[in-house]
């Protein structure tokens, strides 16, 4: 990447960590500040969330997200999202009804609206990288070549290939996420994506699935990006949280184990987690992890790093096998 480039996505998370901290520091709730948190991404074009959101094989953009609250174990999520500005607050917004867990699609979004949340036009999560990245992916897909070929005729009135196809590959594919303890011990997790590049149409990722992509507990919370497909066959989050619990592992350990156990499944991607002490983890084998913290131990200042050399606290750990 550019140094610019470099200089955007750092920013980028400096000010998530910041906005998610500020509300902490004010003596705002863990949910608060993982839910501000995470709409700073949703809103920054640069993560794949909200309006950096990754194109599906048909050229839209489908959002997924969740939120726990480690306090009551209550939960919220929302996938299949077209008009929804801020996932993660829908997805808020469905665990405060006290009825349901889980909503998708149209459903959720009259939901949305009905709740008075931002509603945009489908045309305001395009970006020239995005649509890049998915123009490229579409080409090299040869093992759909057929199904992806009719889906994209139907879908779009412009042959694809005109672009300048700059390379985009350092720009953050995965799910944005966050965890917090806040001044009376409570956790709380959340996270949202785009999911995939080129996913089929209608797939469902992790990140809205509670106890693979999130969890939340009075021990430890939980969120998780990479390859969904694998955090939903290990039941990641809960996983680690199980371990915590049961096992009584530190969150350091219990993450790398979860993680090293995935690899060695043919996934990739990485954790944050926070304990009841506020003790925390980073924990991924990717090449790198877009992350950062705020706390005392960072003089109240955000933390952020990128790749797998930059060790930024104790529990940020990178697992090779």
């Amino acid at each position: 990447m550019t140094n610019v480039e470099e200089k955007q996505l750092r920013n980028g998370l400096f000010n998530a960590t910041k906005a998610g901290y500020k509300v902490l520091s004010s003596g705002g709730s863990a949910l608060d500040a993982v839910e501000a948190a995470v709409r700073s991404l949703e809103d920054n074009p640069l993560f794949n969330a909200g309006k950096g959101a990754v194109f599906n094989i048909d050229g839209a953009n489908q959002l997924e997200a969740s939120i726990m609250n480690g306090q009551d174990g209550s939960a919220g999520a929302a996938t299949l999202l077209t008009t929804v500005k801020n996932p993660v607050t829908l997805a808020r917004k469905v665990m405060e009804s006290n009825r349901h867990v889980f909503m998708c699609g149209p459903g959720a979004e009259f939901y949305a609206k009905n709740q008075g949340l931002d509603i945009v036009d489908t045309s305001y999560f395009w970006t020239k990288h995005r649509w890049e990245q998915h123009e490229r992916g579409f080409f090299n897909a040869n093992k759909v070549e057929l199904l992806v070929g009719e889906c994209y005729e139907s879908s779009h009135s412009q042959k694809p290939g005109k672009s300048d196809s700059g390379d985009y590959s350092h720009f953050p594919m995965g799910t944005v996420g966050a965890v917090a303890i806040d001044a009376w011990g409570n956790l709380a997790a959340a996270t949202s994506t785009g999911g995939m590049s080129n996913k089929w149409n209608g797939r469902i990722g992790d990140t809205p699935i509670i106890g693979a992509g999130t969890w939340a507990d009075g021990s430890i919370a939980v969120s998780g990006t990479g390859t969904g497909e694998y955090f939903i066959r290990q039941g990641t989050s809960r996983y680690i949280a199980s371990r915590v619990n049961l096992l009584k592992e530190k969150a350091r350990i219990a993450s790398a184990m979860a993680i090293a156990e995935m690899k060695k499944m043919g996934g990739d991607g990485g954790v944050i987690c926070i304990d009841s002490s506020g003790r925390f983890s980073m924990t991924f084998c990717s090449e790198g992890m877009y992350r950062g913290y705020c706390s005392e131990k960072s003089n109240h200042i955000p933390v952020v790093a990128i790749f797998k050399d930059e060790k930024i606290a104790s529990g940020d750990n990178h697992i090779t096998i």
